[in-house]
């Protein structure tokens, strides 16, 4: 609607991440059913994953709208734009934030279904986990170690687009927006000079790449837990 085009269709990687997620709460669905859920976990895990199917979306729009925004952005400063580019940048920056704070916030997600639907117990490990101590800890107790190996190929494939992610979305938590903190370091290196924007497009690929290894963790651990639950 932002730009003006026809409402999306699942395809590729989405589709499969969708297929695999509603396969599972299908299932899920099919026991609860079946009068299989007395103590009403299986609902928990059918909303659950639901949830994050959910949350995929959100993160799916958010890099599309922040994609979208950066590709009409062609001055290097806020300075030398017009009203209206300054209008896009802004946009990009509200989408691009949105983007990168919701990739942790679905590992997590994922970690914590992980981490109850096979009794990983990462709460022994530390109280308020994150996704990837649930990684750590299925990798040093042995747990899983198909799933785990999988899942964690994946991390390591994105670590660095990640660990930039993540360096962002903690600024941005807990010091000061991103973006002034460009603008911090462009004064101290060019004093008196309009300063320059971040790299859009690096960002940008950041948080593709972010997707790409959401996407795919997704559809590892959604298809493995089902057939262990089958």
């Amino acid at each position: 609607m932002l730009f003006g085009e026809r409402p999306r269709r699942l395809t590729g990687r989405m589709a499969e991440v969708h297929r695999e997620i509603m396969a599972f709460a299908n299932l899920m669905d099919e026991r609860i059913r079946a009068g299989k859920d007395r103590d009403h976990r299986l609902r928990m895990y059918e909303i659950g994953a639901l949830g994050l199917l959910a949350s995929l979306d959100e993160l799916e729009q958010s890099l599309y709208a922040a994609r979208g925004y950066a590709n009409r952005i062609t001055k290097h400063s806020l300075a030398h734009m017009s009203r209206e580019e300054q209008l896009d940048y802004f946009r990009y920056v509200y989408f691009d934030k949105n983007g990168f704070i919701r990739v942790f916030a679905i590992l997590d997600k994922l970690g914590a279904f992980l981490n109850d639907a096979l009794g990983l117990e990462t709460e022994r490990m530390k109280p308020h986990f994150s996704y990837f101590t649930v990684l750590r800890n299925m990798r040093q107790r042995k747990l899983h170690p198909k799933l785990s190996a999988a899942l964690d190929e994946l991390k390591m494939k994105y670590q660095p687009q990640l660990t930039e992610l993540r360096k962002r979305r903690n600024i941005e938590i807990h010091f000061m927006n991103t973006e002034m903190l460009d603008d911090l370091d462009h004064s101290r290196k060019a004093y008196g000079q309009p300063a320059r924007l971040e790299n859009i497009g690096e960002q940008v690929r950041h948080l593709e790449d972010a997707f790409e290894m959401i996407t795919a963790s997704l559809c590892i651990a959604f298809r493995y837990v089902r057939s262990r639950m089958k």
